[in-house]
């Protein structure tokens, strides 16, 4: 079939075999089929859609487009993917708490863009700490471990990365097929057989409605099922930011914190969460799903799993004992209540650029960033203020894109006069 049949077919409402996936995404990555045949057939799906077994076979096509990593020599494989927020360090706790319950975390991570951090660069706050290893000590470290973390493969899932910068200038990247593949894509390659899944909904979210992620969750899961993985979803509130700090080394503390039993209770609740739909999937009944996680937080497992997967990758493992040593921007700009009341809104998205206009955050992939800054908040929803009580700290380094930071949060807090009730963190659960 010719690539213009290919395209007709999507153009009149068909569904596509895997062949004709095959011969039009393997073609332009090879460079054989030019990007306006691309575009056409990106419109196309965008007006038509796809069906589940459709998306689930463009989904393999792209996974299978470059390096995909063989962790069937490893026990319990399970991965995580948060779809994006404002100080979500929830990688950082979770994987030692599932590699202290028995799983296997081998996990490829990526770095942050625009306002959502990402997992490697928060561990590079750690001194020494490598995010590159080789397959052979990538394997033995999991095998040892039972958790590694390195940086994702240029070569992971190439058709993805190749589809997102055209659909990101032909109107297409509004499109759950589409969204949905390009997520799923690079789980598939790296491997693990229990997919675990934070769709998150809200103002810092790219998701910012409940409708909107349970369709995303429920396309993903589809995929999941339609490759033979294991494969869950938790919907998460997304409107005010994931525990207390946002910014690289602040968020490692905050983790650290609460690996060491000293957290702020909505990160842990999260984890805790996260944890139980991975141990459901792999098979343990629903008591111990809930029971053995917060036993490998309690009793000091969990961080032991961290400080020991710290060391392995070469990083300083003093800082795990003592977060206080970890690099934090010498500068500070506190933001107070304007009036007293019952704290409303605390928005996500301003805080999340905030950290971005201090540096903390990159517009390009590629480009340098400053892990030392970021914001705290101190209050959360629905907490009582006085005038003039602090609401936020800006860490920053000698007052480098402090006006820019201050600006993203003109209208970041909002001040009832009324007792106001916070939303549940835990929206929803979703498994076929």
């Amino acid at each position: 079939m010719t690539i213009p049949e290919i395209l007709e077919r999507k153009r009149d409402g068909h569904a596509h075999s895997k062949l004709e996936l095959e011969t039009l995404i393997g073609g332009y990555v090879a460079g054989c089929v030019p990007d306006y045949q691309i575009a056409a057939w990106l419109m196309a799906v965008y007006l038509n859609g796809m069906t589940p077994l459709e998306t689930a076979l463009l989904t393999q096509v792209m996974a299978e487009s470059g390096d995909t990593l063989d962790l069937s020599s490893l026990p319990s494989t399970v991965d995580k993917h948060s779809t994006g927020g404002v100080g979500d360090k929830t990688s950082l706790v979770l994987a030692p708490m599932l590699a202290a319950c028995g799983l296997t975390v081998a996990k490829m991570s990526g770095r942050g863009l625009a306002h959502t951090g990402g997992t490697i660069d928060k561990l590079e706050s750690i001194p020494g700490w490598n995010a590159q290893l080789g397959e052979d000590a990538f394997l033995k470290q999991a095998r040892e471990i039972g958790l590694v973390l390195v940086g994702q493969s240029k070569n992971l899932a190439p058709a993805d990365g190749l589809l997102y910068a055209l659909r990101d200038v032909t109107a297409t990247v509004p499109s759950v097929a589409l969204i949905a593949s390009s997520i799923m894509s690079k789980k598939l390659a790296s491997g693990s057989k229990t997919i675990v899944l934070d769709v998150k909904v809200g103002a810092g979210a790219f998701m910012k409605t409940i409708d909107d992620a349970r369709q995303l969750a429920r396309a993903m899961l589809e995929i999941g099922f339609n490759s033979g993985r294991n494969t869950r979803a938790v919907l998460t509130d997304m409107e005010t930011p994931l525990g207390r700090m946002a910014g690289n080394a602040l968020e490692v503390w905050e983790a650290l914190e609460t690996l060491h039993n000293r957290g702020e209770t909505d990160l842990r609740d999260l984890c805790l969460a996260l944890a139980e739909e991975a141990l459901l999937a792999e098979g343990f009944s629903p008591s111990d799903a809930l029971s053995v996680p917060r036993q490998a937080l309690e009793s000091g497992a969990a961080l032991a799993k961290f400080r020991a997967f710290v060391a392995a990758q070469g990083g300083d493992s003093s800082y795990v004992d003592d977060p206080t040593k970890l690099g934090i921007a010498a500068g500070r700009e506190v933001i107070t209540a304007s009036q007293d009341g019952f704290l409303e809104r605390l928005d996500a998205l301003s805080i999340g650029k905030a950290v971005l206009a201090l540096g903390g955050g990159r517009l390009q992939k590629g480009e340098l960033i400053d892990r030392s800054v970021g914001v705290e908040m101190h209050a959360k929803i629905g907490a009582a203020l006085k005038i003039g009580q602090s609401v936020l700290t800006l860490y920053h380094n000698a007052g480098r894109g402090l006006e820019e930071a201050r600006a993203a949060l003109v209208g970041a807090i909002g001040i009832s006069s009324q007792p106001v009730q916070p939303k549940p963190l835990i929206l929803e659960r979703i498994a076929l």
